[in-house]
């Protein structure tokens, strides 16, 4: 190699690899680290959103061939003891006690006709009766001087038949003047309205200055009636049992009333009887059903359902298993309700269910669980199907 050669290869710039700039490994480790705490934290810190109920289970209820509630009837409240209050005299209302919904006791005045023509005829045959005493008075003592002038032999007996005469017919008057002044005291008390038991006025008719009179007497714009009292304690409910299910029901077997201004109230009750006749348009069979609780919401003409405790058809099959549950466990809906089933994966699934017998311990469930379903006991109103819950603990 020429010494050129060597003095060119000498001035040479030696080229080195460029390195490339970047995050070193320590400063990826920890952003790496810092990422897992920050996920970690959010996990334990992050809100559950799972709903936390308690769990109760729904256990089995009665069933059977030993009878059951699944027979209901409707119809109404009624009253054995209700009355409308008339005059038995005609007569202008000169005073009315009572108003609607106020109570009244046997025997109270609860209204008053005008009494000043009946009393004016009382004091008319008081004077009349008076005169034939006056009379009666003179003629007896007469009479029974005769009798004894005749004894002696002193008068002739027909001188004593004239004065027996005059005797009778003074008595007989007397007699006669007595009876109409008993006729017109009675006419003049049934001036004043009385009540015929203890009640309760449910409807005021007639008012100060209306004329009122018995039906048969009555006419155009007269009134008939004054008022409408009702006992309250003769209430109970009349229901439709068709005729094809009535011999299930029994004379004093239990029921179960529910009123439909209260659905949710259970009312106990007792079959009073079944009336021996049939609606033939309807193809039913009246029952009555004795109230055994007292309840001043009870009302008249309130429409009402029964559930009778039944005796079991003839020739008829098991009848369906009924659950029962806690009342906190069903979002009830007069017959029907709503309860939440949980699943294995810890979600509830909503189910709409049937109704039997509710009472303040327990609710039974006709159809739509069975006895062992696990279901949320409390908190329904804040669930919603599908949704995760979590269960707390049952202590």
């Amino acid at each position: 190699m020429s010494d050129k050669s060597l003095l060119l290869d000498s001035l040479k710039i030696e080229r080195v690899p460029v390195r490339r700039g970047g995050p070193s490994p320590l400063l990826v480790g920890a952003l790496a680290a810092a990422l897992l705490l920050a996920a970690g934290g959010a996990w334990y810190f992050w809100p559950d959103s799972r709903v936390p109920v308690h769990v109760v289970t729904a256990s089995a209820g009665s069933g059977g061939s030993a009878g059951g509630s699944d027979l209901d009837a409707s119809g109404y409240v009624v009253a054995r003891r209700t009355a409308t209050l008339s005059a038995k005299i005609q007569g202008k209302v000169t005073e009315v006690d009572f108003e609607e919904g106020q109570k009244v006791k046997a025997g109270e005045i609860v209204a008053r006709l005008d009494d000043s023509n009946y009393l004016a005829i009382l004091r008319q045959f008081q004077a009349q009766a008076r005169q034939a005493k006056v009379a009666l008075d003179n003629a007896a003592p007469t009479y029974a001087r005769y009798q004894a002038l005749n004894a002696q032999g002193a008068l002739s007996a027909e001188d004593v038949q004239g004065k027996r005469t005059l005797y009778d017919n003074a008595r007989t008057q007397y007699d006669v003047a007595q009876a109409a002044v008993v006729l017109a005291e009675a006419n003049l008390r049934d001036t004043l309205v009385r009540a015929p038991f203890d009640g309760i006025v449910t409807v005021k008719v007639a008012q100060v200055g209306e004329v009122v009179a018995p039906s048969a007497a009555g006419g155009g714009s007269t009134r008939t009636g004054i008022m409408t009292i009702v006992d309250m304690n003769s209430l109970e409910v009349q229901v439709d049992v068709s005729e094809n299910y009535i011999e299930r029901v029994q004379p004093g077997g239990a029921a179960t009333i529910h009123l439909d201004a209260y659905p949710d109230w259970d009312i106990p009750g007792s079959v009073i009887a079944i009336i021996p006749t049939a609606d033939q348009s309807k193809g039913t069979v009246a029952v009555r059903v004795k109230i055994l609780t007292k309840d001043s919401r009870i009302l008249p003409q309130m429409a009402a359902r029964v559930s009778f405790m039944t005796a079991p058809e003839k020739n008829a099959g098991p009848v369906m298993a009924r659950v029962t549950v806690p009342p906190a466990a069903v979002m009830v809906k007069g017959k029907t309700g709503t309860v939440f089933v949980l699943k294995d994966d810890g979600v509830v699934e909503k189910r709409d269910v049937a109704l039997g017998l509710k009472t303040a311990q327990a609710v039974t469930i006709l159809s739509g669980i069975t006895a062992g379903d696990r279901l949320a006991g409390d908190g329904l109103d804040k669930l919603h199907d599908g949704d995760k819950v979590k269960i707390l603990d049952q202590n």
